[in-house]
């Protein structure tokens, strides 16, 4: 097989100057604000996609140092490179598998999610002829339909898991498709149904599985009912809340900054369009300043004609359409200089982005906008005690 996943930026130590900052402690305070929330139950950490834009090795590491009582990944890869990578805290990786993949679970001991009693034999299978136990969580459809046994078909299921004798029956859980709206009629529907999953084991006076869990970033703000065992808080780890709207009932802040430099500074003309397509002109003599930064970057093309970014503590608008590896940014007639910070996602003396602010200029959601910094952009970790 060919090479894959060659890293698409040098790491030789020359840094770009569009990069994201990740404070560490800010990390560290959201994690003991999350827990102190949820206490006793315990909490994982989702570090799916590259960490939602944090850097998945690095954010493992220190989730690790802090104690997680677990970690969750959405695929088999992601668990594998944190265990070669020397990760020890128990990772559960959340997404639908393939029978084929069970060995690979197996052999850098990860927690498997099985979503059929088929995927339950294939593990149970897999288990026995490598002389191993698997960690097994079982995952319960009560409204979502992707992966899951359905609720109103669950018995089955849970009686083939207690057959097994090579798996150890660690958890179950479900996911709620809507605990992020102010209506939270359908989320406490999924609840009414994972309890009425559970009575399973009340019906035959059985132990619970140790880790019952539904509980996302939404519903740890607003359905305390559904904090069972464990909660998988995801972008409110990462200090983002899911909307403006929904109640801020534990106090995070954003782990994540967004840099870059003016690399050009002009002046433009009236009737010398602006970028590809022509799309913005000035009716007036203005100052520009060039930002190596783009949509290459994961700096969405929607947000054209809507982006404001930070420049020597005053926000200024990104004019014509936003290119593959730059922008343009108006600052009228004001001073600003060859590398300049610029701001895209943060903080510059009391004035603020957020990647709030970025989901509504481009028409989607803070998640999407973490998730699509991509790895042409470095990470630098900001350490505990570091000036930032």
């Amino acid at each position: 097989m060919s090479t894959i996943n060659q890293p698409t930026i040098s790491t030789n130590g020359i840094v770009r100057p569009t990069l994201v900052e990740v404070d560490l402690s800010r990390l560290k305070e959201n994690f003991t604000a999350i827990r102190q929330h949820v206490s006793p139950a315990k909490v994982m950490p989702i570090l799916k996609a590259n960490a939602y834009g944090h850097g998945l090795v690095p954010v493992a590491q220190w989730m690790e140092s802090l104690g997680a009582d677990y970690i969750g990944v959405a695929v088999l890869e992601e668990g594998i490179l944190l265990r070669e990578q020397g990760i020890q805290t128990p990772i559960l990786v959340l997404g639908g598998i393939l029978g084929n993949q069970v060995p690979g679970f197996l052999q850098h001991n990860l927690t498997i999610t099985a979503s059929s009693a088929e995927k339950l034999c294939q593990i149970e299978e897999a288990a026995e002829q490598l002389s191993v136990r698997a960690r097994v969580h079982l995952k319960i459809d009560t409204g979502m339909e992707r992966v899951g046994v359905h609720y109103y078909s669950a018995e089955s299921f849970l009686e083939t898991a207690l057959k097994c004798r090579h798996i150890d029956l660690e958890g179950i859980y479900s996911h709620f498709a809507n605990a992020d709206e102010l209506d939270l009629t359908h989320a406490r529907l999924q609840l009414e149904r994972f309890l009425e999953v559970l009575s399973f084991y009340d019906k035959r006076s059985l132990p619970y599985p140790p880790l019952r869990h539904m509980a996302n970033s939404p519903a740890i703000l607003q359905l305390p009912e559904a904090t069972f065992d464990l909660v998988r808080p995801g972008l409110l780890f990462y200090g983002v809340y899911p909307s403006r709207e929904i109640p801020r009932t534990v106090g995070v802040r954003p782990a994540l900054s967004w840099k870059s430099r003016v690399v050009y500074f002009k002046v433009i003309k009236p009737g010398h369009p602006v970028g590809y397509g022509s799309a913005w002109q000035t009716d007036h003599m203005v100052r520009a300043v060039t930002v190596p930064v783009g949509y290459g970057d994961g700096y969405f093309r929607s947000m054209s004609g809507k982006a404001l970014v930070l420049l020597r503590t005053k926000k200024y608008p990104v004019v014509g359409r936003i290119s593959m590896d730059q922008v343009v940014v108006n600052i009228e007639w004001d001073s600003a200089y060859n590398d300049d910070e610029v701001v895209l996602i943060g903080e510059m003396d009391g004035e603020t982005i957020t990647c709030q602010d970025l989901a509504d200029w481009a028409g989607t959601i803070p998640y999407e906008i973490l998730t699509n910094i991509n790895t042409r952009v470095p990470r630098v970790y900001i350490q505990p005690g570091d000036a930032s």
